[in-house]
């Protein structure tokens, strides 16, 4: 018989990639400056100082993602909105279009969010939708 693993989720604090601080959970209108926020994030404790920070999953203490600082944060809405123009233009089904990315990507579907992604990864992602927009432009005359 044979014994199924189980990975045990241990309580490791969420690092900030860029200075190696701990990340804790603030308010996302401490953030934003915004009251009517009711959302969380993990946030650098060197923050201002250090920048980044990252959403929190409703109803969880889970990272969407590992933390930002601005250049990437920017560059993740960038390419959010590019690959978003996709299958808004029905080039693709939104669903078509995710495994579209993920098997660009190698990654598994559960694996392709671009809040997951680096710089390179989002850069990499805009080129290819940037293509493929032109492509369908291009088909479309």
């Amino acid at each position: 018989m044979c014994k199924k693993k189980t990975k045990k989720k241990m309580n490791q604090p969420v690092r900030c990639p860029y200075c190696g601080s701990i990340a804790h959970i603030r308010p996302a209108a401490e953030i934003y400056h915004d009251a009517q926020r009711t959302d969380e994030l993990y946030v650098c404790s060197k923050y201002p100082i250090c920048k980044s920070y990252v959403s929190i999953y409703p109803g969880s203490k889970t990272p969407m993602g590992p933390l930002a600082n601005g250049d990437l944060r920017n560059l993740r809405i960038r390419a959010h909105r590019k690959f978003d123009r996709i299958w808004q233009t029905g080039i693709m089904s939104r669903q078509d279009a995710y495994r579209w990315m993920a098997d660009f990507f190698c990654l598994p579907l559960r694996e392709a969010h671009i809040g997951m992604f680096s710089e390179y990864r989002c850069e990499e992602l805009i080129k290819k939708c940037d293509s493929i927009l032109a492509l369908n432009e291009k088909a479309a005359s």
